[in-house]
């Protein structure tokens, strides 16, 4: 095996935040590490930034359907590229609150403790913050933990009329802070990008992937490093269809996969780590089901494609009596009522700002809102006034919400999409009730589902976690506290497919500091 020209210390399944975060920590080793991604280069193309083509077309989206619970297609909301779906990520890089990694109970049921505490991700917290270029300052939020440094980067300024919304919410005695987000940004002494910045503070950060570069992926920021080495390689266009394994069932021998070309190829290594999102890594471990595992691989639990989570999400335009020219809007978060509230003793969730809507948005939602908004506010109108926030709640990890496979290959996701929204709404309800103090005009909330997959909640996979747990007991996890398999001794995974819980903030920075984390481990065993 040793001089199969195939055989590498380690195979990384996917290039997203969580497998191209651990070729960079794995590069510098020296190991042999192959990349295998499914897709290729995003092209760069003006419609990077056209929201025709992003929102309302869908130009990026994987061309495949999956199916619901009632067997109905829906187009799912992922993109197959280097860098997976960080290249359309709006790179807000919170940390978990230390609450969020032991039990919670909210309305609907516990979401469960995990095997570690905030205290043994937070060292691995502070080096994604620096990796990813983290712009914000530890200590304006109230519910967040104890931090072993500050952010590298100063925060993201706030625009006039962001800034007019924070100190209207600290008047109202809360504790709005500057939302951290990965961008690589210098900014003048007025907030603006200098002549010399990578980012150029444009009104394309959330959702669309950044022609300049300038957005923290995973592509920028670890897979293009990674491969200066060496000892990295990455073969793009592999679709790996199945894992093998020897006779006994405990090494993963052989990785499959299809090429562009239409050729199966075998690739090999003492280590295999899987990294392809929540729910292609359970597929891909249900697909490679054997005799030794008749139930997928690393599944004697049956825990694997269960448990699947992707938050409870509402994104909502206000309406501003004062004309809103931001541009960069994404730079304020608002958590007081993450853990509960004054009238209500369960966890509501978080608010922060989304990218700035514009026209061609708006009119792609219009046939949605007929009725809710004024006649006599034309739409370009609507786009210079709106105000638009994201509202993330956590939804709990079922047994019965769960990814499956067909007998022709379909990908089957059964999701309750009532599960816990009974903060949500507690959420939407206090945010309606400030808009009059907030300078916005009360009766306009409007359900913005142009960045949730057209109001499909479903389709709405772009926070996707849970369905590969980690976990002390095999019995009711599919991995160990180091992201290995229990059933093998070679596996591992590391996307949020192993998160036993998903809080109620953006997953990203976890499955980075994550995959750091796994990264200083697989280091230490190959050496």
């Amino acid at each position: 095996m040793a001089d199969d020209q195939h055989h590498y210390d380690v195979i990384i399944i996917g290039t997203g935040a969580g497998g191209g975060t651990l070729a960079h920590r794995l590069a510098p080793t020296g190991k042999r590490v192959l990349l295998l991604e499914r897709g290729d280069y995003l092209p760069r193309e003006r419609d990077n930034w056209d929201s025709t083509a992003v929102f309302v077309k869908g130009k990026y989206r994987a061309p495949e359907f999956w199916y619901d619970k009632h067997g109905k297609e829906f187009p799912p909301e992922v993109n197959y590229y280097v860098g997976g779906n960080t290249k359309f990520y709006g790179a807000a890089l919170f940390r978990l609150r230390p609450e969020d990694f032991g039990e919670l109970r909210h309305h609907d049921g516990i979401s469960p403790a995990w095997p570690i505490r905030y205290e043994d991700l937070e060292p691995y917290y502070t080096q994604a913050e620096r990796l990813y270029l983290v712009h914000g300052r530890h200590g304006e939020d109230p519910t967040g933990g104890p931090t072993s440094a500050q952010y590298a980067y100063p925060p993201v300024e706030h625009e006039a009329r962001i800034q007019q919304l924070s100190d209207d919410l600290g008047k109202a005695g809360l504790h709005p802070f500057h939302l951290p987000i990965g961008v690589n940004l210098t900014q003048d002494e007025h907030g603006r990008a200098t002549h010399d910045s990578v980012c150029i503070r444009c009104d394309r950060v959330d959702g669309f992937p950044c022609l300049m570069g300038a957005k923290s992926d995973a592509q920028v920021i670890c897979v293009d490093p990674a491969l200066k080495y060496d000892n990295v390689t990455m073969v793009t266009n592999a679709n790996v269809r199945r894992l093998e394994t020897d006779p006994t069932g405990r090494t993963v021998t052989r990785v499959v996969a299809e090429l562009k070309n239409g050729n199966t190829e075998g690739f090999s290594a003492d280590i295999v780590v899987v990294a392809a999102g929540a729910v292609n890594s359970a597929v891909l471990l249900l697909r490679s089901a054997g005799d030794k595992h008749p139930g997928g691989l690393a599944n004697s639990s049956d825990v694997v494609g269960r448990h699947y989570m992707r938050h409870n999400n509402l994104a909502l335009m206000a309406v501003s009596k004062e004309p809103n020219p931001t541009r960069f809007q994404k730079t304020l978060a608002l958590n007081d009522w993450y853990l509960g509230a004054d009238d209500w003793e369960y966890p509501l969730g978080g608010i922060q700002m989304l990218g700035k809507s514009d026209t061609d948005q708006i009119h792609g939602e219009a046939p949605r809102w007929a009725g809710a908004v004024t006649p006599d506010m034309p739409f370009e109108v609507l786009a210079h006034h709106a105000v638009d926030f994201w509202l993330c709640g956590e939804d709990l990890p079922l047994p019965e919400s769960r990814v499956t496979l067909d007998k022709d290959d379909a990908i089957h996701l059964a999701l309750d999409e009532k599960n816990n929204i009974a903060g949500l709404k507690h959420l939407r309800h206090k945010l309606q009730g400030m808009l009059g103090h907030l300078g916005m005009h009360e009766h306009h909330l409007l359900d913005h589902s142009i960045y949730l997959h057209k109001g499909m909640p479903i389709g709405a996979t772009a926070h996707q976690a849970g369905t590969v747990r980690f976990g002390d007991d095999p019995r009711s996890s599919a991995l160990d506290v180091n992201c290995k398999a229990h059933d093998l001794d070679n596996l591992y995974v590391v996307d949020t497919s192993f998160f036993p819980s998903i809080g109620a903030v953006n997953p990203s920075l976890t499955a980075i500091a994550n995959a750091l984390r796994v990264g200083d481990h697989i280091a230490a065993r190959l050496s």
